[in-house]
């Protein structure tokens, strides 16, 4: 890798250069303006769509932009990368169209899809190492046994140019953009959007988004320096990075205005509010800075127009499942309830003719009359109901109790 820690920019001409280099290589993603954000925040809100750039996320521009910069020697040599994922597809989909041979380090606990699909564009994939951090160290050994050239994820320049033209593409649909907020997983993105969008329009706000589980940036520059923190535990696996990149720092340090963190619940509702508001599929990385956004995490006083770069979509359908799931239970339209109930023929019927009435669709029943902490003449019985929302969900509760029977949500 590079070590170019005392240079705190990408110059303008880098990424102009880029962008011309990516023309045909990659989708132009459109800026779309979201009516349903935009009424809940009070604001104009664009979203980037990376999520429909090929290999499902932002990385092959900078991945491409790197690979093509590399000497006929070097690429004869092959490009070794570490990656949770999505650096890993776009590295593999640089490198085939290069004609480059590619080797990937990924975490042992890498989404089974995006191992899948590193394999699909032609690489070699190594899964070692819990985290981003250790799969690096495993990729930093190959490299100094193989001799290929390695391919950061985010701490090189020529890589994070190449994600600056997402910030060109942005400022060229709407000029009058007041401010963009953009994940932070090394810093490599929001590096290269600073770059490009400052150097376009120096008033323009850059704000970065971390997970509250994994904040390593924000550590470092409250911290004044790079240290590696603890853990990196999160449902955005795409920006659980221990240890954030040290030209990213000194970029972030000089061009970002501002960094916030959200929790997973946070993410995890605006990737449910994106695939049921707008019909479209994030990964949680991908979500964060419409999570920021749509949580308040982030005051924006003088903005009118701001844009959200949902930079990836490569999601598991299981978590998928697991974030639909829990959403429809916090908001109260999935509910799970306890009560007690006399063991004898039509009871059950009854107490369910009651729910009935209240207008809620039962989709599960568990009738247990062998607990040994329910009488003998009783049953216990577990529902799992649709509801309209949490005020439907207490009328139900209300209703039973009414009726004698003793409820309690679970």
């Amino acid at each position: 890798m590079r070590e170019d820690t005392q240079r705190a920019e990408v110059s303008s001409e880098a990424i102009r250069e880029a962008a011309k280099a990516l023309d045909g290589v990659i989708h132009r993603t459109p800026l779309e303006y979201s009516s349903t954000f935009s009424k809940l925040t009070g604001l104009q809100v664009y979203l980037k769509l990376e999520n429909f750039q090929k290999t499902g996320s932002f990385k092959i521009r900078g991945a491409y932009n790197k690979i093509r910069k590399l000497s006929r020697e070097e690429q004869a040599k092959g490009v070794i990368a570490a990656s949770a994922g999505n650096h890993a597809q776009g590295v593999a989909y640089a490198a085939s169209m290069l004609g480059v041979k590619a080797t990937i380090v990924m975490p042992e606990g890498a989404p089974i899809t995006k191992a899948t699909a590193t394999r699909g564009y032609g690489a070699e994939v190594v899964l070692s190492g819990e985290s981003y951090d250790e799969a690096y160290r495993k990729a930093s050994e190959i490299q100094e046994e193989t001799g290929a050239a390695f391919v950061h994820a985010f701490d090189d320049v020529d890589t994070i140019a190449g994600q600056g033209t997402i910030a060109l593409e942005m400022l060229e649909d709407q000029p009058d953009l007041d401010a963009i907020l953009v994940p932070i997983g090394g810093g490599g993105l929001i590096s290269g959007i600073a770059s490009a969008a400052k150097s376009l329009k120096k008033n323009i706000r850059i704000i970065g988004v971390e997970a509250a589980g994994a904040p390593s940036m924000t550590n470092a520059i409250n911290k004044g320096k790079i240290e590696e923190i603890s853990s990196a535990n999160t449902i955005a696996d795409g920006i659980a990075v221990k240890k954030p990149g040290k030209i990213t720092f000194n970029i972030i340090k000089k061009l970002v205005d501002s960094i916030v963190t959200v929790d997973d619940e946070e993410i995890a509702t605006a990737m449910l509010m994106l695939l049921e508001r707008n019909k479209m599929v994030a990964e949680a990385s991908g979500a964060v800075s419409l999570a920021a956004l749509l949580s308040q995490r982030v005051t924006l006083p003088g903005v009118r127009k701001v844009a959200c770069v949902i930079s990836g979509g490569n999601i598991d359908v299981n978590m998928i499942s697991q974030i639909i799931d829990r959403g429809l239970v916090k908001t109260g339209r999935i509910a799970r309830f306890k009560t007690i109930l006399s063991d004898r023929p039509g009871a059950l019927q009854q107490m369910l003719y009651l729910v009935a009435q209240t207008k809620a669709n039962v989709i599960a029943v568990n009738h247990n009359r062998l607990d040994l902490t329910v009488p003998i003449t009783e049953a216990e019985v577990e529902l799992t109901v649709e509801t309209r929302d949490r005020d439907h969900v207490r009328e139900i509760i209300a209703q039973l109790r009414k009726a004698g029977y003793p409820t309690r949500l679970i």
